[in-house]
């Protein structure tokens, strides 16, 4: 079963997943508070991007499709 990056990358429930184990995983080496709400929002500031960078070329995918059909 090949995974669709595209959607995994888009969901904020996958990004959810990605903070929640970093920052466990932070607890479990004793991190501090300070770094771990650094590192919660570097994750979330990615997480962020990829979905507005994935949303911006569907949106000129599509523009793209719509010039040429109407060529």
């Amino acid at each position: 079963m090949k995974i669709d990056w595209k959607r995994k990358l888009s969901s904020r429930k996958f990004w959810a997943a990605v903070s929640g184990v970093v920052i466990s995983v932070m607890v479990a080496f004793n991190a501090d508070a300070g770094s771990q709400e650094k590192v919660a929002g570097v994750i979330t500031a990615t997480g962020t991007l990829a979905i507005y960078m994935l949303a911006e070329g569907s949106t000129d995918k599509a523009a793209l499709k719509n010039s040429d059909d109407k060529e």
